[in-house]
C-alpha cells in the first residue's frame, strides 16, 4: 500500500518518483498529508471528510499555505482550499517557506539534478507552446520598433497594482553560480500572495526597475509567464541555476519562448571587441571573417533578450521586431 507521501506525489502526477514523496514528507506533517489528500475542500467539509474537529484542520491548512503546498479559491465563502497542482508550482512556492530546511532546500536540487530534465522534455512535446518567454531588455528599443506593454519590462512595472520581490527559487537550492537571490519579482496577484505568506517584501515601482537594471548588467534574462497578461512573475535567470535556460541550453528543448525580438549588429558600428559573445549564452553571435571581425547573429539561435545590448561600448547592435503580435498567447 501506497504512503500518503506516495499518494500527494501521484495527485502531482508524479507517484513514480520516490523523490517527490521525500519532498512531501520532509515538509508535511502526517496529519498535514492526510488534509492535503482529502482537497480540494471547504475546513469543515474536510473535517467531516476525516471525522477531525473543524479547528485542528483550519489549523493545518493556515500552516500548509505559508509551506506553499496549499492555496485558498476566494470564488466560494468560506473558501476552497487545494494542494499544489503540479511540480513547478510545488517548487516554486515551497522553497520560499521561511522555515525550509537545509535538508529540504538540497532534496531539491537532488532531484533537479536527477529527475527534472526527462519531465521537462515530455513537457515540450505535450504542450503547445512553453509555459514561459523572454522579455527583451529594459533599457529603450528603437521607436521604428511596436513595443507592446506586456512585452516592456518598464511598462509592466509601471501598469502593476503591486509589486513585491522574493529570493529566486533557483539559485536557493541550486547554487551553481554567485548571482543574486533577491531579484525575483512578483507582479499583481503573486505578489499580494507572497506578501500574505511572508515570503516576499513589498517593493516601490522604482526600486522594481533599479532591480531589473541591475540584473541587465549582472547578465541575468528577464522572464515571464507566455501570455499577454503579466500578473505573476518577472524572473531574472541565470543560464546554470534557473529550471528551463539549462535544459534549454545544454539540451536543445524548447522549453522557453523567445520574445518577439532578435538581435542585429550592425557590421559597420561593430569594432569586434567580443563582448557580446560573452554575454549571449545560446550561442547566437558568431564572428563573421574570424576572430576580431564585426559579428554577426544567428536568427535561429536569438532568443531577443538584448543582453548584448546592454553592454555594446560601440552601441552596433538593436532588437529588431521579427515575429508578429499574436506570436504571445492572448495577444489580439
Amino acid at each position: 500500500m501506497k504512503t500518503p507521501y506516495e499518494q500527494l506525489a501521484e495527485k502531482i502526477h508524479l507517484g513514480h518518483s520516490q523523490r517527490v514523496a521525500k519532498l512531501f514528507q520532509l515538509i508535511a506533517e502526517p496529519l498535514e498529508a492526510q488534509i492535503m489528500l482529502a482537497m480540494p475542500g471547504q475546513p469543515q467539509a474536510i473535517a467531516d471528510k476525516l471525522g477531525l474537529e473543524a479547528q485542528a484542520v483550519q489549523t493545518a491548512i493556515d500552516a500548509l499555505f505559508i509551506k506553499g503546498l496549499v492555496f485558498p479559491s476566494a470564488k466560494t465563502s468560506p473558501p476552497t482550499y487545494r494542494m499544489t497542482r503540479d511540480i513547478i508550482q510545488f517548487h516554486d512556492a515551497s522553497i520560499l517557506w521561511p522555515q525550509a530546511s537545509q535538508e529540504f532546500l538540497d532534496a531539491w536540487r537532488d532531484y533537479m539534478d536527477t529527475e527534472w530534465l526527462e519531465l521537462a522534455r515530455d513537457n515540450a512535446h505535450l504542450l503547445p507552446k512553453p509555459f514561459s518567454r523572454v522579455i527583451p531588455v529594459g533599457v529603450s528599443i528603437p521607436a521604428r520598433q511596436q513595443v507592446l506593454d506586456f512585452e516592456s519590462i518598464n511598462q509592466i512595472i509601471i501598469n502593476a497594482t503591486t509589486l513585491a520581490v522574493t529570493k529566486c527559487t533557483c539559485r536557493l537550492t541550486m547554487h551553481n553560480c554567485d548571482r543574486p537571490l533577491d531579484n525575483c519579482l512578483q507582479v499583481n496577484r503573486a505578489a499580494e500572495y507572497n506578501l500574505a505568506r511572508g515570503t516576499g517584501r513589498q517593493v516601490s515601482k522604482e526600486e522594481a526597475l533599479a532591480i531589473c537594471r541591475q540584473a541587465e548588467e549582472q547578465g541575468l534574462i528577464h522572464v515571464t509567464i507566455n501570455s499577454s497578461e503579466v500578473s505573476h512573475f518577472i524572473c531574472n535567470c541565470c543560464p546554470c541555476c534557473c529550471q528551463t535556460m539549462p535544459v534549454l541550453i545544454k539540451h536543445g528543448t524548447k522549453v522557453i519562448d523567445p520574445s518577439r525580438f532578435r538581435a542585429e549588429i550592425d557590421p559597420e558600428a561593430c569594432t569586434g571587441c567580443g563582448l557580446c559573445h560573452e554575454r549571449c549564452y545560446f550561442g547566437a553571435i558568431s564572428w563573421s571573417e574570424g576572430e576580431g571581425s564585426a559579428s554577426q547573429v544567428d536568427a535561429e539561435k536569438c532568443l531577443g533578450c538584448g543582453l548584448c545590448m546592454v553592454t555594446c561600448p560601440a552601441e552596433a547592435i538593436d532588437l529588431a521586431e521579427v515575429r508578429a503580435r499574436d506570436f504571445v498567447p492572448g495577444a489580439a
